[in-house]
């Protein structure tokens, strides 16, 4: 059983029946999907220089877009108790959003380490709606080596992606917003992508 099995519970199974098996056969083997970003937008500008740092740890990148080719790899580790997510950009340079997801059977979530090293950690709460996953950010700790340190609200980003699949077109459909209280929007993707890994 998967980790997002594990997560949803009785919810899994109302799922559309092709996320249903893609997020339970990564906790078995590598799934890799590939497609193209409709639009890549960012936030204010001030945020750049945070951006661009993040390029150094495969988290965050500056860089804006439409029509971006794309490619997800899902990877399992710790005979699947961990999951490596690589979200691959295609600008002039390769950019990564890559993290390291597991579940807490305490807290009933999926903890997500962002970035490689991690820099950022984050709780993620899983719901199902009309067959579609969703996923928001909870609590957030700042990374510095073996030290974790709470981020109040206020500097936290706040995640929600939708993953859907469409069945007129065959596809899988991802939208992805990180806003922060006070500046908005931080960064948003929303695209496509098919995987011959689920065929």
């Amino acid at each position: 059983m998967s980790i997002y099995e594990k997560v949803l519970g009785d919810k899994f199974n109302k799922l559309h029946p092709m996320l249903q098996k893609r997020y339970e056969l990564m906790g078995e083997r590598a799934i890799v999907g590939k497609g193209v970003m409709y639009t890549i937008q960012g936030g204010t500008r001030l945020l750049n220089p945070i951006m661009k740092l993040g390029t150094k740890r495969k988290l965050l990148f500056p860089e804006k877009g439409e029509q971006i080719p794309f490619m997800i790899k899902n990877t399992p580790r710790e005979n699947g108790q961990q999951i490596h997510w690589e979200r691959a950009f295609e600008f002039e340079r390769l950019r990564y959003f890559n993290a390291l997801m597991s579940y807490d059977s305490r807290r009933q979530v999926i903890k997500d380490y962002l970035g490689e090293p991690p820099i950022v950690y984050s709780d993620l709460i899983f719901q199902v709606s009309n067959g579609e996953l969703i996923i928001t950010s909870s609590k957030q700790r700042l990374i510095l080596g073996k030290i974790e340190l709470p981020l109040p609200k206020w500097l936290q980003g706040q995640a929600r992606v939708k993953e859907r699949f469409n069945d007129e077109l065959n596809k899988f459909e991802i939208s992805v917003e990180v806003t922060n209280s006070l500046i908005g929007q931080i960064f948003a993707y929303e695209g496509e992508f098919t995987s011959e890994d689920l065929t």
